[in-house]
């Protein structure tokens, strides 16, 4: 479906709507499949007619009586939200099975890749159905990390594969249109729910103020502000409307703003535990997170990094009643359920690499002493962890109080009535495969893409390219085939063309591990043998590049040196190639979401915590060309 050029007008939400309302109403319409109706029949035969799986009575009599029925044993299992993947063979682990039967478990976070709709919707009906086989039946909520992205580092999400693919979450903000923003979520929403995930564990919306972090690429960029608008958006799009049945939760995170990191370190490791304010600008982090709490954000993530130099305790954030208890609920009024990162409380192995629990602050505390100071913080559920055990004990010996955990319980199992997960857990797969992936979302999707990126540079008004046969392409990043494919004449050399089309990634220094390695992390500038082999590139023909910006690069040269640059935030080589050649009108929308710093001594120089405090950048926030405008 040929695209129109949009940089001039915002998206036509209307349009977006009454496709999503009148897809869903027909899937609502349509008579459920004879699976759906015998998994409900099974549901029905199993829980009989307690209070609590009367639908006419209200949430909070429903809550009262299902943990006025639950032992001890059943409301722990429900304060840990913890990792699972779908076996290659399509059945279950004995561990998926222990959390779900042996320790009452019911909130878990989908690992892996979503290659088949049909696979994971029937998957996931069996899961809900091994939910039912315990003695009070509590539906299973599941969660994932975005999935939606065309993304080139799938350490912190996943390839979006089945869904549609969208830029990441900065090349929405590079648009700058908080209605796509919600048409969106709006979508991600609709194709999660399909195959029966009802929480988002995003949006993120720590702010990229020190450019050194390797999480920038899942932030709405350096501005407050600007930030604060989309995650308004964002939220909208999930809830659809009032909560409830039709919506996803999300998982807002990560709560104090963990963008101000020392060094540009992450908290993940223990070289980079602490966050840091030496520009006194907590304040500033904290803009998105009240824009969120009045948008109704549902739940909260705090993150690992422990505050430096401030007034609260020097203790990660999801051990920090000052931060928790003190700042996030009684100063700033937020009500909902407040989820830790994960892994606080017990060491571990990730991706085969020996990972401490990030008790950061806390690390001479034992295991069950991190328990207590998580739960007397004011954190309702502990993620990635399944030591039930600690809990049961710390009950039994008095040092945990059965009220606390009923504090935090209520509130999990409310989210779950108020989903509707009680009523009907269950998806419709044959609804689900019309839903995830449709040419609608798709195209959708893909025109986010073109409009995502970012002109830097345009000598000559070199861009759009001349579709020509008489041209000849040396590339570098790009698959030949589909070059190919798209009509382009491929050589081998700089010497036999006459244009280059070069794709980059934003600059890093490889760490080891497997999981260390999936953060990308260090100098933002390319070493001397790349710059130099680059150069050689550029002197020998005119060059187009298209820089992948997971993190605010250092590139003056290369801005110096190439015809055009331009910046993508997760987007496929078909629509670059679109945009490149203007096909149908395509052509860059975005501005940038972030400075783009001169050098590596300047982002040295600059203070963690300060938005756009780097010296004399090259480009700066909001800088976009169009096709009219030279460089």
């Amino acid at each position: 479906m040929a695209i129109r050029n949009r940089c001039w007008r915002k998206q036509n939400v209307f349009t977006t709507f009454f496709f999503a309302a009148t897809a869903m109403a027909s899937a609502i319409s349509t008579p459920a499949s004879h699976e759906v109706q015998r998994l409900k029949s099974h549901a029905r035969s199993q829980t009989g007619d307690l209070p609590y799986r009367d639908a006419s009575l209200s949430v909070d009599e429903r809550v009262q009586d299902l943990v006025a029925r639950m032992t001890l044993e059943e409301k722990t299992g429900q304060l840990f939200h913890q990792i699972i993947a779908r076996s290659a063979n399509g059945t279950f682990s004995n561990g998926t099975i222990d959390y779900v039967k042996g320790r009452f478990m019911s909130h878990f976070n989908l690992h892996g890749s979503i290659t088949s709709v049909r696979v994971y919707a029937e998957w996931y009906n069996s899961l809900q159905e091994l939910a039912l086989e315990t003695r009070l039946g509590i539906p299973i909520t599941l969660s994932s990390d975005p999935r939606h992205a065309f993304t080139n580092n799938i350490g912190t999400g996943f390839v979006a594969e089945s869904f549609s693919q969208w830029p990441e979450s900065l090349g929405l903000a590079a648009i700058r249109d908080p209605e796509l923003v919600e048409t969106f979520a709006n979508i991600a929403r609709q194709e999660y729910m399909a195959i029966g995930l009802r929480s988002s564990l995003h949006p993120q919306i720590d702010l990229a103020t020190e450019p050194r972090w390797a999480r920038i690429g899942g932030t709405m960029g350096e501005d407050a502000n600007l930030t604060a608008q989309l995650v308004v958006s964002y939220i909208k799009g999930f809830t659809h409307g009032e909560f409830g049945k039709q919506s996803v939760t999300t998982v807002t995170k990560h709560f104090p703003g963990s963008g101000p990191v020392e060094d540009g370190e992450d908290s993940h490791f223990t070289y980079g535990k602490n966050a840091t304010y030496p520009g006194n600008n907590m304040d500033y982090h904290l803009i998105p997170f009240r824009a969120a709490i009045a948008a109704g954000a549902r739940q909260m993530m705090p993150y690992y990094s422990r505050p430096m130099g401030t007034e609260y305790e020097e203790v990660a954030a999801g051990f920090n009643k000052g931060l928790i208890t003190d700042l996030l609920k009684n100063e700033m009024g937020f009500q909902g359920i407040v989820v830790s990162d994960w892994g606080l409380i017990t060491d571990g192995i990730i991706a085969g690499q020996d990972m401490p629990a990030r008790a950061w602050g806390a690390e001479n505390l034992t295991e069950a002493e991190r328990v207590v100071k998580i739960l007397n913080a004011g954190t309702d559920q502990f993620g990635g962890e399944d030591r039930t055990d600690l809990i049961i004990a710390l009950v039994q010996n008095g040092t945990v109080s059965e009220k606390r955990i009923d504090e935090s319980v209520k509130k999990l199992l409310r989210e779950k009535f108020i989903l509707g997960l009680f009523d009907d857990p269950f998806v419709d797969v044959e609804a689900s495969i019309k839903t995830v992936g449709n040419e609608e979302f798709v195209r959708q999707g893909n025109e986010a893409q073109r409009r995502s990126f970012t002109l830097l540079s345009n000598c000559e008004n070199i861009l759009p390219l001349k579709p020509s046969t008489q041209v000849k392409y040396y590339i570098e990043g790009f698959n030949r085939t589909l070059m190919e494919k798209r009509g382009l004449h491929i050589v081998n050399t700089t010497a036999e063309a006459n244009m280059a089309l070069i794709r980059l990634q934003t600059p890093y220094e490889p760490r080891p591990g497997g999981f260390e390695k999936n953060y990308h992390s260090g100098s933002l500038e390319f070493n001397v043998t790349e710059k130099a082999r680059q150069a050689a590139i550029y002197s020998a023909v005119p060059t187009i590049v298209d820089i992948y910006l997971e993190r605010p690069a250092a590139i003056p040269e290369i801005v110096a040196q190439a015809k055009a640059v331009m910046a993508n935030y997760g987007a496929s080589p078909d629509n670059f190639l679109d945009v490149v050649f203007n096909v149908d009108g395509a052509k860059p929308c975005g501005k940038l979401p972030f400075d783009l710093p001169r050098s590596m001594a300047a982002v040295e120089a600059s203070r963690e915590d300060v938005p756009f405090d780097t010296e004399n950048p090259v480009f700066r926030f909001s800088h976009g060309l169009s096709y009219a405008e030279e460089k």
